[in-house]
């Protein structure tokens, strides 16, 4: 199976070095199409065939995430499944032929977050490990860009002690910006951070949201200011609005 080659699947052959995921699964070939559609997306995998094969691999590099199959040589999904609970909050996405609700309820309750079954498709098994990543991911302490305060837990964003109205994402983008001042963020990384899905993130879509956070901090040119597109690359939150 070959990715498409369009404008709403763009590669990211540039997106930020992380851990990997572990792909847990004795079919070659539905291991070669996940595998695909990750890497796409710009996350490095890792493969297993078996269980024990995969508790090795966690053992040696301990991944971000696991997608297990249940059905596998030598060593029972569920089994696997309950082996790696002992490293703790180890996200784990099932991926199985097994249906019903039994099944699916006998395997969150052994601690999977996610529970995904055969046949499937690829692009919602990305958009489903993004969603458990984010789970995982703690909250950043607030921050203050004076006169820009940032709540994460609270979803908040305030200019000169006011509420900024802001969509999930524009709150996103503009806290991962403000959160790393003078650093300079390639359009693709924005997307693989930020996007819910950014296998349909465009580098024009990033352009647009900027445009609609610069429109929304415009109370205060100089903060709005802060805000700057660095030419061929992508955008930067400067320490000053001077820089």
């Amino acid at each position: 199976m070959n990715l498409p080659a369009d404008p709403d699947f763009p590669a990211r052959p540039d997106a930020r070095p992380s851990q990997p995921i572990l792909v847990v699964e004795d079919d070659p070939d539905i291991t070669r199409i996940v595998r695909q559609y990750l890497e796409h997306a710009g996350h490095p995998v890792i493969t297993a065939a078996s269980g024990p094969a995969a508790l090795e691999a966690v053992a040696a590099l301990p991944p971000k995430l696991v997608v297990l199959d249940l059905m596998l040589p030598g060593q029972d999904g569920m089994q696997v499944l309950r082996e790696l609970r002992r490293y703790g909050d180890l996200p784990v996405i099932i991926l199985t032929a097994l249906r019903g609700e039994a099944a699916r309820i006998a395997g969150l309750d052994a601690g999977a977050d996610d529970y995904v079954t055969k046949p499937f498709s690829p692009r919602e098994l990305v958009s489903r490990v993004h969603a458990v990543l984010r789970r995982h991911t703690p909250a950043p302490p607030a921050l203050a860009r004076s006169p820009l305060e940032l709540n994460p837990e609270r979803r908040e964003a305030r200019l000169h002690g006011q509420v900024l109205t802001l969509t999930t994402l524009e709150f996103d983008l503009l806290a991962l910006l403000a959160g790393h001042p003078g650093r300079v963020f390639a359009r693709s990384e924005l997307i693989e951070r930020v996007w819910p899905d950014p296998l349909v993130g465009t580098d024009r879509a990033v352009d647009v949201y900027i445009h609609h956070l610069r429109r929304k901090l415009a109370a205060d040119p100089a903060t709005a200011s802060r805000l700057r597109t660095v030419r061929r690359v992508g955008y930067v939150f400067t320490e000053d609005p001077h820089d």
